[in-house]
């Protein structure tokens, strides 16, 4: 098993996995709040919501099976070399498991709170159960041979798709709307940052091992993070710069309070004209 070369760049990956994890997660709850404030989930996108669930339920599994797993581990090490260091650090299990308890929680939302005439598209249902049932079918032809890396990788392709599909949905909602409103600005700010720093993490793990290998031994982590930042820079576009909110126009006082105050101070005008001033020699 391979060992950190540099203390520094030790704290530095730690630092930023953490980070990471902080922006991914915390990124999450604006959306809920906006939800929970506005008694509406009209602007959110179900399908994103339905596909994030799926994408993370697979980045959990093969997190959570390569970190705590040792026949999954040996068999990354038969691949890889011995001298490679695992890709998978605590804080992308704890992202994970967090993500999904996370997106469950939004979609309970969606099933109490004002959606409109909003739905979940058949298109989005239709993936959903054409994965699952792919995975399924993967189960049975690794389990012979115990072929769990290959499994676990599956998932992990698994996951970069559903990333790309998952925000597709919610960008053309944008289009369609010509509007971002009902999507939280800071979920998509968090998230661009969750992404950053990720690959970030990434890079110093390569630099320290002297080796690029920790990229395509976990290609998943690598595109998750750079179809993130460009979502998350397409989201920025529309909300900036095609859709812009509009703020309300301050309205002018009603004309019928103009003319009550001139009728009020008609009299007054009149009653001075009356009476001019007098000046005293």
């Amino acid at each position: 098993m391979a060992s950190w070369n540099s203390i520094q760049l030790e704290i530095t990956y730690r630092v930023l996995g953490w980070m990471g994890f902080a922006c991914w997660s915390v990124g999450g709850y604006p959306q809920v709040i906006l939800n929970f404030r506005r008694k509406s989930v009209v602007g959110l996108s179900f399908d994103f919501v339905l596909l994030s669930l799926t994408k993370q339920s697979s980045y959990l599994i093969y997190n959570a099976s390569l970190y705590f797993s040792s026949a999954v581990q040996k068999q990354y090490w038969e691949k890889y070399g011995y001298g490679q260091m695992i890709p998978v650090a605590v804080n992308d299990v704890a992202f994970s498991a967090h993500a999904v308890l996370l997106t469950a929680f939004v979609l309970f939302q969606i099933a109490i709170y004002e959606r409109g005439t909003q739905k979940v598209s058949k298109i989005a249902i239709g993936i959903v159960v054409a994965v699952w049932s792919g995975a399924a079918v993967c189960v049975f032809v690794a389990l012979p041979t115990h072929s769990w890396l290959w499994l676990i990788n599956i998932f992990n392709s698994i996951q970069v798709c559903m990333t790309v599909v998952k925000y597709t949905p919610q960008a053309f909602l944008n289009f369609v709307r010509k509007s971002t409103d009902g999507f939280s600005l800071g979920s998509y700010l968090l998230d661009f940052s969750g992404g950053v720093t990720n690959y970030a993490q990434m890079t110093v793990l390569a630099i320290d091992q002297d080796s690029w290998v920790n990229f395509y031994g976990n290609m998943g982590k690598v595109l998750l993070s750079l179809i993130s930042i460009f979502f998350d820079l397409v989201f920025m576009c529309q909300r900036f710069l095609l859709y812009p909110s509009k703020k309300a126009p301050i309205s002018p006082p009603p004309p019928q309070i103009i003319s009550k105050d001139k009728e009020s101070l008609e009299p007054l005008l009149q009653s001075s004209s009356d009476h001019p001033l007098k000046h005293t020699v």
